[in-house]
């Protein structure tokens, strides 16, 4: 199951979001990633600000770079974001730019 999450004009990250390298498309997260953010005090749009930016987190150097050819050639793009200790969030877009989703490693 995946809840939408909707971006207002009136938060502080949209600002940032107008420097996006790419559409996210609809914009999902799971219930477990959502009460993990929650649970942390991560706010999602500043998780997805950062992917939209380009900003991968903690990704390996083999994947960031195969992020940076997705945003040129096409294909899915993954950041990981470790928001406490032991705690990781990945945001996947779709090859198609249809969504991104926010998910739990353990949901893949």
């Amino acid at each position: 199951m995946h809840q939408n999450l909707e971006i207002t004009d009136d938060h502080p990250v949209t600002e940032s979001l107008s420097q996006a390298k790419f559409a996210p498309g609809k914009i999902l997260a799971t219930p477990a990633s959502l009460a993990v953010m929650e649970e942390h005090g991560c706010l999602p749009l500043t998780l997805l600000a950062r992917h939209l930016r380009g900003d991968w987190g903690s990704v390996p150097t083999e994947d960031a770079e195969a992020n940076n050819e997705a945003l040129k050639f096409g294909g899915r793009l993954l950041s990981s974001y470790v928001i406490a200790p032991n705690v990781i969030i990945w945001l996947i877009s779709e090859a198609d730019r249809s969504a991104s989703t926010f998910l739990m490693p353990s949901e893949y």
